[in-house]
Order: C-alpha cells, then structure tokens, then sequence
C-alpha cells in the first residue's frame, strides 16, 4: 500500500509538471502574438528568453516518466498515463519553439507599419490557447471526448492560415516591395497551424490514454 500511495503521489507531480508546462506554452503563444499585435520588442524578447525554461520543465518531465517507469513498473493504464504525459511534453515543448519563432518573426518586422490588419492571426492565437488548455485538461480527466472535440478546432485554425495566406500572396502580387514583411508574417501564421497539428497531437495521446488504441485525428 505504501509503495502504491507513492507511486500515485509521484504521478500527481508529474502530472503537476505538464500542467505548468502547458500554462507556460500557453503564456507563450499569447506573448508572441501580442508582442506582434502591440509591436512590444520586450514582450518579444520575454518569450525568447523564456525559452530555456520550458526546455528545463520538458527534461524534468521527461527524467520523472523514466524515473516511474523503471523504479515503479506500473499497470498497463499507468505506463499510458505516463507514456502519454511524456508525449504531450514534447508537443509541448515543439509549441514553445514555434512561439520563440513568431516571436524572432516580429523582431525582423518591428517598427514597420504592417501591410494589412491582423485579424485572422490574433484569432489562430486565440484558438490555438483554447486548444492547449483543451488537450491538457483532457489528459487530466482522462476525457477522450473532450479530447476529440479539441481537436477539431484544428479545422477552424487551417481555414484562417489559407485565408492568411491568400490574402498575403494577393498583397504581395499587387506590390511587390510587401514581400519581405509578408513572409513573415507568413511565417508566423504558419507556425500557429503548426501549433493546431501539435495539439491534435496531444489529443491523440489522450484517447491512446483513454482507449489504449491509437488514434489518427483530422487526417
């Protein structure tokens, strides 16, 4: 009994650290694209340099789940919770990277008056936050419904990056000194509907942690 009431009470950590991971990757996401909204170079720059402490959060999680693993030998549903607490670290962690990246993409541009409102990136952002709090808190409940309904919100994130993206490259034929800010600014709309695959990624985890069967969401 005891050996199983610190097993649990390690599971709740480690559970604790994907929580604060995802909230820190949420913060991150919402910087980056307020730091292009406001054109705030030290709001930029906080997601940049905090960077290196999601990357600690993500070893740590990942030291924890070997840690579980080998010492513990859990239950076929516990070696899932753990495996798919792993795998969302990862997703996690590829998120926080591709918010650095949409924070370095506005540094290029800042100071620059933009080419067109930003309307459709501020709303991939929103979503994509939804999406990260949505796929975590699934994980916790152990929610494969709620899972796959956070996945297809993906869908509304891949039809703003199209519109994104037509309404740059009609820009950029019309006047082609707008090339340069409009690929970045690609660029970051881009890096959001790659953070709506992450998160599809997360759900995945989730209804293997639910089910023990894989699943191939929004293909």
């Amino acid at each position: 009994m005891a050996i199983r009431t610190e097993f649990d009470q390690s599971l709740r950590d480690l559970q604790a650290k994907l929580l604060r991971m995802g909230t820190l990757v949420e913060e991150a996401i919402h910087k980056s694209t307020e730091a292009l909204i406001k054109q705030d170079n030290a709001l930029a720059d906080a997601v940049i340099d905090g960077d290196d402490v999601l990357d600690r959060l993500h070893m740590e999680i990942e030291d924890s789940c070997m840690k579980l693993i080998a010492m513990q030998q859990p239950m076929a549903k516990d070696l899932r919770k753990i495996s798919a607490a792993w795998r969302i670290s990862v997703e996690l962690e590829r998120m926080a990277d591709n918010a650095v990246d949409i924070a370095k993409s506005y540094r290029r541009i800042a100071g620059q008056l933009y080419i067109k409102p930003l309307i459709d990136i501020p709303m991939m952002s929103e979503i994509c936050q939804q999406m990260v709090k949505g796929g975590l808190d699934a994980y916790i409940k152990d929610d494969k419904e709620m899972a796959i309904k956070m996945s297809e919100l993906d869908h509304k994130v891949d039809a703003l990056y199209k519109q994104v993206f037509r309404e740059l490259l009609a820009i950029m034929l019309e006047d082609p000194k707008t090339i340069a800010q409009a690929t970045h600014l690609l660029f970051i709309a881009r890096h959001l509907e790659r953070f709506g695959d992450h998160a599809t990624n997360i759900a995945e985890s989730v209804v293997y942690l639910a089910t023990g069967e894989r699943a191939y969401l929004n293909e």
